[in-house]
């Protein structure tokens, strides 16, 4: 186990923040890092405590696992994380869903109705820099002895970040959190899909990945805090309040015109041409979002100059006003070649595009893999962590864990003879 240095993560950061470009010259990922910069992960020497399962809060200390931290996962005996029995089985057995959000963990299972489990998370928290729980209900975490309020003000360096579907305060706090939930209630199913379509929820987990994401963030704003003031503090994240994030625009159109927002599918509410387009083989993206690229559009189109210099057409609020009329134009022309006639045309004169890639398609594009996108662990394919930082990357150094794995090796690290380790894990 990395030994434990709280201060490694502040310096790396403090770094980042107390050299201007002028005082190294700007780098690309191309180059190599400065040598002034450290070649480990940024957060090696960080110590953070998973007591969460599903996706939001193992997203989150996914996140910090690729950038070094040692994250000691906490699982239930017998049964581990919820997420180990859901969705597509890998040919080993193992779930394809909790191995794409739980490498670089440590696993440990302890029943933590126990009192000998409750000593062990004693131990591990006094030794700990970052404590991720989902539990939602304060009463069971004070059964576990892990109200924030006892862990706090046993361990005051201590951030304790509590993932859960609503905070704990307010009328809903205690109640259970899932992401489908939280996406209706957050308002952007009301206006996702078309306005002949019942309401959607997006093809993936967002909310939990946002609330994860978010949650990361405030992890390592905490950390920076705690370098000023000496303490730990207390962080409060909802998957509902992370989901309406998104609605930051949609809300203020809201606020400024008092019309509620309307699902209206691929177009977009105050550009235009900026939506897909079917072409003689299969759809593609056109995001035309200046007047400058509009005219080399329709040139690009043969458009130019009846189309072009329309007064209904003329600028992108002409174009709003007037996108009924446009639209069918626009695609009675791109229907006349295949997709890859137009993104090469497009690319060409910077009018930005793409296609509507398969899953598939994304998996073996040349540019996505080019970038090392993909992680292998032996039989395993993972996504990396798209944060290319230059001179500190993410590094991914453990597969995902077995349950219970690290047991005996983080219980020895505590201090635990192998007679109590037995006993503990009996």
């Amino acid at each position: 186990m990395p030994p434990t240095n709280q201060n490694t993560t502040i310096i790396l950061l403090k770094y980042a923040f107390s050299h201007s470009e002028s005082s190294f010259g700007p780098f690309s990922m191309t180059t190599q890092p400065p040598n002034h910069l450290s070649t480990q992960p940024p957060l090696t020497g960080l110590r953070i405590i998973d007591l969460t399962e599903a996706l939001a809060g193992p997203y989150c200390t996914m996140m910090l696992g690729d950038l070094g931290a040692d994250v000691i996962k906490i699982e239930r005996p017998g049964v581990g994380d919820q997420s180990r029995k859901w969705g597509v089985k890998r040919a080993d057995g193992s779930s394809a869903y909790f191995c794409s959000t739980n490498r670089n963990k440590r696993s440990v299972a302890l029943d933590l109705k126990q009192p000998a489990a409750q000593d062990v998370m004693s131990r591990l928290l006094a030794a700990a820099d970052v404590l991720v729980c989902n539990v939602p209900r304060l009463d069971s975490l004070k059964r576990l002895g892990l109200h924030p309020d006892d862990v706090r003000a046993a361990h005051p360096r201590l951030i304790y970040c509590a993932i859960s579907g609503y905070g704990h305060s307010g009328p809903n706090a205690g109640l259970g959190g899932y992401d489908l939930v939280a996406q209706g209630e957050a308002g952007l199913m009301s206006v996702t899909g078309t306005a002949e379509s019942v309401p959607m929820r997006y093809p993936i987990p967002l909310a939990d990945m946002t609330c994860g994401m978010y949650s990361a963030l405030a992890i390592l704003t905490a950390i920076i805090v705690r370098e000023k003031t000496g303490q730990g503090q207390f962080i409060d994240m909802s998957l509902v309040e992370s989901q309406a994030a998104w609605a930051t625009i949609i809300a203020g159109d809201y606020f400024a015109n008092g019309k509620p927002p309307k699902p209206i599918g691929n177009d977009h509410p105050s550009i235009v041409p900026y939506q897909v387009f079917q072409s003689a083989d299969k759809p593609i993206i056109v995001a035309v979002g200046t007047d400058k690229l509009w005219a080399s559009f329709c040139e690009l189109l043969g458009l130019a100059p009846d189309v072009r210099d329309d007064p209904r057409f003329i600028d992108n609020p002409a174009r709003v006003a007037h996108r009924q009329s446009l639209i069918p134009i626009l695609q009675s022309q791109i229907l006349q070649h295949p997709a890859d006639h137009w993104i090469e045309l497009f690319r060409a004169a910077e009018i930005p595009c793409g296609p509507i890639n398969t899953v598939p398609d994304l998996l073996g594009d040349r540019h996505y893999l080019a970038r090392g996108n993909l992680v292998p662990f032996g039989g395993l394919t993972t996504l990396a962590n798209p944060m290319k930082l230059a001179g500190t990357p993410p590094s991914y150094r453990l597969p995902p864990p077995n349950l219970g794995e690290h047991s005996r090796e983080v219980l020895a690290s505590l201090g635990y003879t192998p007679e109590e380790i037995a006993s503990i894990l009996s």
